[in-house]
């Protein structure tokens, strides 16, 4: 099994910035893709990015030039640095893994390690 754990949410204004991490223990050797989810109320749950153990990178359209995925080089850590931010990124954030190279942005089924989710609120 491998655990999850998100910190670094909080407020911020509207063009602000926050950065997320997300901390990977127990079987990590499992892990070759981790990725960050959100969900706003009301809403289901989206990819914001995604990041396979070659450091390929993938990003929803809406964050693409604002939020940057990155992982340590112990991959056990996975961060979000989020930039510009805008009130519709207000959500809880989800930290993600898989194993497996397939390393998607659009749909949440294949990962299977979940957080327990971080909150972001951006005020206007």
């Amino acid at each position: 099994q491998v655990q999850l754990s998100e910190s670094g949410g909080g407020s911020v204004q509207t063009g602000g910035s926050l950065r997320l991490s997300c901390a990977a223990s127990g079987e990590t050797y499992r892990v070759l893709c981790m990725a960050w989810f959100r969900q706003a109320p009301g809403q289901s749950r989206e990819g914001v990015a995604s990041i396979d153990n070659k450091g390929t990178t993938a990003y929803a359209d809406s964050v693409r030039g604002r939020f940057v995925i990155s992982q340590d080089n112990t991959k056990e850590n996975l961060y979000l640095q989020m930039n510009g931010l805008k009130p519709e990124d207000t959500a809880v954030y989800y930290c993600a893994a898989k194993a497996g190279i397939y390393c998607p942005t659009h749909t949440e089924s294949p990962y299977i390690y979940w957080g327990q989710g971080a909150q972001v609120t951006v005020s206007s």
